[in-house]
């Protein structure tokens, strides 16, 4: 029976691909202003359906996040630099279908910094490793083509932390559409 169970469930899989634009920014009390950033996303997903209206998708994307900020300087003016991480982030989340096509998200996002730029030098002081969340919704279009906002919020600071006085945190939203076979 258990047999008969599992195989049913891996039949009706799904797998797919994305690609999207995000527009993302960064906190931080050392900040005296912050200015909203355009990247890029693109990668893997699967969708794994557990009952007729809640399913399991994780995720596998290539993103980019950064903020172009004001510092405060003390005993001075601010100083502008601009911050680009690029990540490899895994998401993995709960979608709960409220119509056959319409669906909200929402989970965790485990996300691994590939490499880090600060005013367009490489830098080493952007933390290997940010646990993030991330809540949204999708819509399925006919012939496996869907799209999808997200809202993306950093949990753990962005840098490492004996590097900076202040925590810096990742938060934007992403907007995307994608092909489901």
């Amino acid at each position: 029976m258990f047999t008969g169970t599992t195989v049913k469930a891996q039949e009706s899989v799904l797998y797919g691909f994305k690609a999207g634009v995000n527009f993302t920014n960064m906190k931080s009390d050392n900040f005296s202003e912050s200015n909203t950033m355009t990247g890029l996303n693109l990668g893997l997903l699967a969708e794994i359906p557990l009952t007729n209206r809640f399913s399991l998708q994780p995720e596998v994307l290539y993103s980019t996040n950064g903020t172009d900020a004001d510092i405060i300087q003390y005993g001075g003016g601010p100083i502008s630099r601009e911050y680009v991480l690029e990540y490899i982030k895994v998401p993995v989340l709960a979608k709960l279908f409220l119509t056959e096509s319409l669906s909200l998200e929402a989970g965790p996002s485990f996300n691994f910094l590939v490499n880090g730029k600060i005013d367009g030098e490489e830098e080493e002081y952007g933390s290997s490793f940010e646990l993030g969340g991330a809540l949204g919704a999708s819509y399925k279009f006919g012939g496996g083509f869907f799209g999808s906002v997200r809202y993306m919020q950093g949990l753990t600071d962005a840098f490492v932390r004996e590097n900076y006085e202040y925590n810096i945190y990742n938060y934007g939203f992403q907007l995307g559409v994608g092909m489901m076979f």
